[in-house]
């Protein structure tokens, strides 16, 4: 019996922005983000086979890159949400001279205060990537965990609020396997809900 096809979605290694809290502006990977992942390479040596793919961002490329997906094929659907003009912003800055417009962004999947990308409209965008993957190889994707929570979220049917709850830390993997009806949730690692 053959087993069904995989889709593991990897988010990129940490970046300084991640570490101050700042919001994401094409970031690389810092020195602790590249060597994690360089350790972590000899767990994807056996993806010979899989459509490998990337966000076009620098962190996420850079991580294909060290994690030995040497072949990563650049997908636009995997890019992180677009956070408009609060790139390159600290979350501290913006609570104390955004505080409004911060708490609605929070509080709101639908909210984009900062002129990008609401979370809504990432998850619909990642529901048609979902929708229009190929079933019957596997895939192994790097991008970043607001990508994943959305994912989860679509995959699972859940409520878009919660997913925004769900901590993605740096590398982890989220494995989802192929069904007659999509895509269904195997398994995640280093994934949880931070109940906030």
């Amino acid at each position: 019996m053959t087993l069904p096809a995989s889709l593991r979605l990897i988010a990129h290694a940490s970046t300084r922005a991640m570490r101050t809290g700042t919001f994401p502006d094409d970031d690389p990977l810092d020195a602790l983000g590249l060597a994690e992942a360089a350790a972590l390479r000899g767990r994807w040596m056996g993806v010979a086979g899989s459509l490998v793919l990337c966000s076009p961002a620098r962190c996420a490329r850079q991580t294909a890159d060290a994690l030995g997906l040497l072949h990563a094929d650049i997908d636009d659907a995997l890019r992180d949400l677009d956070y408009g003009n609060w790139r390159g912003k600290r979350l501290h800055d913006l609570a104390r001279d955004l505080p409004d417009e911060l708490a609605a962004w929070i509080g709101s999947p639908s909210a984009s205060p900062h002129r990008g990308e609401s979370f809504d409209a990432a998850a619909h965008r990642v529901g048609t990537w979902l929708a229009a993957l190929p079933r019957d190889r596997d895939v192994v994707a790097i991008t970043h965990a607001p990508i994943v929570r959305a994912a989860i979220a679509h995959v699972l049917r859940m409520d878009r609020e919660a997913a925004a709850r769900l901590d993605v830390a740096p590398l982890s993997c989220t494995t989802f396997v192929a069904s007659p009806g999509g895509w269904t949730l195997a398994a995640t690692d280093d994934v949880h809900d931070t109940g906030a």
